[in-house]
């Protein structure tokens, strides 16, 4: 089947070199039963590619199953991917069926591999290897024909050198790696994406289609697009639903769009023993550094609020700032220190107000507090649903559950 045949296939929207060749990978490794490897950011579409392989596979009258392993808690997953016996474990209270039993003769679609416990992963090298697997509190093997399409967003043999993942199992995943490209890799492809979504949302809500002008669709294609092809749908049904005016200007076009594209990527840092980075400075990426720079210069400006809060207050007292700043805190000086465009791209940040460059903060900066604040205000504003909260945060739903035993929050 040629390239184009597929994409009017399975509704795949776009010409870019890069997307084509991941098209034309997946085409030619669908009809053997290699293990494949789909990596790329969130919201480029990974599962799409994995129904592609099943269907022009001769598995496709077989059974297939999607499984996230970001979803599934730690202490269960052994469970749902492989099964159990009665009174294995608490809750236990009858034999049942894993995914690789049940879908045995098709293919299983294991999203977030990356989130895999280790233990796990062993089980399932074993599946991969020999076809064998054991159900939880059995001794009896059992065998299985199943296809294992894996995808990550994450860097694999990265994890692995780290050791938060098989080096092995890598290897045996990987043997045909497809790279789907993030949308601001193909900027060519987001016009006319969003035009077919903003068709699409018009007959879904029976109305006319949006139009963009000429500096709307620049500023479409110039913008960074961090959640990717998801993030675009939505931002085309929002200005389908909420915009009255249908031919779209770069200004309403703009104020659908976030404000920061870089708070957006705001997520949970990982955080080392006592609180301090996974690792150091120079091992982050330069998104992963802004973000670090936002996060700081965010905690100083606070600071610098309370404390003119703190002296007006103290000077309505009748207290003079001379003697407040002697005896009490650092003197306040200006609470909105400007930042240089450069800030974000360079690893020393550069003041315009030299003062501030020397001023001292008693108060603790430590990641793993405001990480542990914002699982809090996420958790509080979705009443507890643990889903919600970790969408809200960028997270996965068992990074959630393991930070929120981490760090002892009761829900």
């Amino acid at each position: 089947m040629d390239i184009q045949s597929i994409k009017n296939r399975f509704g795949i929207i776009g010409n870019s070199p890069a997307l084509n060749h991941a098209l034309s990978t997946a085409a030619q490794v669908a009809n053997t039963d290699l293990s494949v490897l789909i990596v790329g950011e969130s919201g480029v579409g990974k599962e799409a590619f994995s129904n592609i392989i099943h269907a022009l596979s001769a598995r496709k009258h077989a059974p297939f199953i999607a499984v996230n392993c970001g979803a599934i808690p730690e202490g269960t997953i052994d469970s749902e991917l492989f099964g159990h016996e009665k009174g294995s474990f608490t809750g236990a209270v009858d034999s049942r069926k894993g995914y690789f039993e049940t879908v045995n003769g098709g293919t299983i679609f294991l999203d977030e591999i990356g989130e895999m416990p280790l233990g796990t992963q062993a089980r399932l090298l074993r599946v991969l290897e020999a076809g064998e697997f054991i159900r939880v509190g059995s001794s009896k093997v059992q065998k299985t024909d199943v296809r294992v399409i894996a995808a990550s967003n994450r860097d694999l043999l990265e994890f692995a050198q780290q050791g938060k993942f098989r080096e092995d199992l890598y290897y045996r995943l990987s043997t045909v790696p497809i790279r789907v490209p993030a949308l601001r890799d193909r900027k060519e492809d987001i016009p006319l994406l969003f035009r077919k979504f903003a068709g699409d949302f018009a007959e879904r809500y029976k109305t006319l289609a949006v139009q963009l002008d000429a500096a709307a669709q620049q500023l479409l294609v110039s913008y960074p697009w961090y959640g990717n092809v998801r993030e675009l749908k939505n931002i085309a049904e929002q200005i389908s639903v909420l915009s009255t005016d249908k031919n779209i200007t770069a200004e309403t076009l703009q104020q659908f769009l976030p404000v920061n594209a870089q708070s957006r990527s705001l997520a949970v840092i990982p955080t080392g023993a006592a609180g301090s980075p996974a690792h150091s400075p120079g091992d982050y990426s330069n998104t992963e550094r802004d973000i670090l720079y936002k996060l700081f210069f965010d905690l100083k400006k606070d600071m610098n609020d309370l404390k003119k809060m703190f002296f007006d207050m103290a000077h309505q007292s009748g207290y003079s700032q001379a003697t407040m700043s002697e005896n009490i805190i650092p003197a306040y000086s200006n609470p909105e220190p400007i930042i240089t465009p450069t800030t974000y791209n360079n690893a020393t940040p550069i003041l315009l107000h030299p003062t501030d460059q020397h001023e001292e903060v008693d108060e603790t900066l430590l990641l793993s507090d405001r990480e542990k604040e914002f699982i809090l205000k996420a958790l509080k504003k979705h009443k507890g649903r643990r889903r919600d909260a970790a969408n809200e945060l960028g997270i996965s739903e068992r990074t959630l559950y393991r930070k929120i035993k981490e760090y002892n929050i009761n829900e």
